[in-house]
Parts: C-alpha cells; structure tokens; sequence
C-alpha cells in the first residue's frame, strides 16, 4: 500500500509543481478556448500541490516504520 500511495504521491506533486511553476497549464487552456479559467489555477493548484507533498511525506514515513 505505501508503495503505491509513494508513487501518487510522487507523480502528484510533480504534475502539481509543473503546473504551478510553468506556464504549461495556461497555454493549454488558452489554446483549448478556456482562458477564463487561468485566473483561478493559484486557488486550485497551490492546495493540490500541499496535499500531494502531504501524501508524499505520510508514504515515506510510513516506509521507513515498517
């Protein structure tokens, strides 16, 4: 189980940080004709991007206890 919770942890916070750190997202929705939504990706992304590190963090905790 922490194996598999590591690994979404992981790919999470990656897609997260890239998201967040890059503007990747955004031309991607500009390009799909959803511009209106860039505006509210720092509501979005900055908690996902928490969480996910959040799980990252529990999984290795959890790994290295047993």
């Amino acid at each position: 189980m922490s194996r598999s919770l590591l690994k979404t942890g992981i790919i999470g916070t990656v897609v997260a940080a890239l998201c967040c750190f890059t503007p990747i997202l955004v031309f991607v929705l500009g390009a799909l004709g959803l511009a209106s939504v860039v505006g509210y990706l720092d509501y979005v992304l900055l908690p996902l991007l928490g969480a996910f590190i959040c799980i990252t963090v529990y999984a290795l905790i959890e790994r290295f206890r047993s």
